[in-house]
């Protein structure tokens, strides 16, 4: 798979502008992750919550947000889920991500 917009040396987006829920879908193939409805309703509210706030939320007051546990998220992501999230949504690197 050739990602064909500039991602930095972890993957994420270098201009979030580049971003396109296509480009979403592909970069979660990449990751050997298949893309469905509710993560990318995850990162269409991750990224309006980033929009709002200017900070990408953490993951416990967006699980509250979105309805969901932390755990369930660890379900879907199995790892990072907001690292996951914000690779996939074009959106800067979550603090205290390693």
């Amino acid at each position: 798979m050739n990602i064909s917009v500039p991602l930095d040396s972890e993957g994420f987006l270098v201009n979030r502008d580049d971003w396109t829920e296509e480009l979403a879908s592909e970069m979660a193939r990449a990751d050997e992750f298949e893309m469905n409805d509710q993560v990318l309703q995850f990162i269409r509210d991750a990224r309006a919550m980033y929009d709002d706030d200017g900070v990408v939320p953490p993951i416990r007051i967006f699980a509250k947000k979105q309805g969901v546990s932390t755990k369930d998220l660890y379900g879907i992501f199995k790892k990072g889920p907001m690292k996951l999230i914000c690779k996939w949504g074009g959106l800067p690197k979550p603090t205290g991500c390693v």
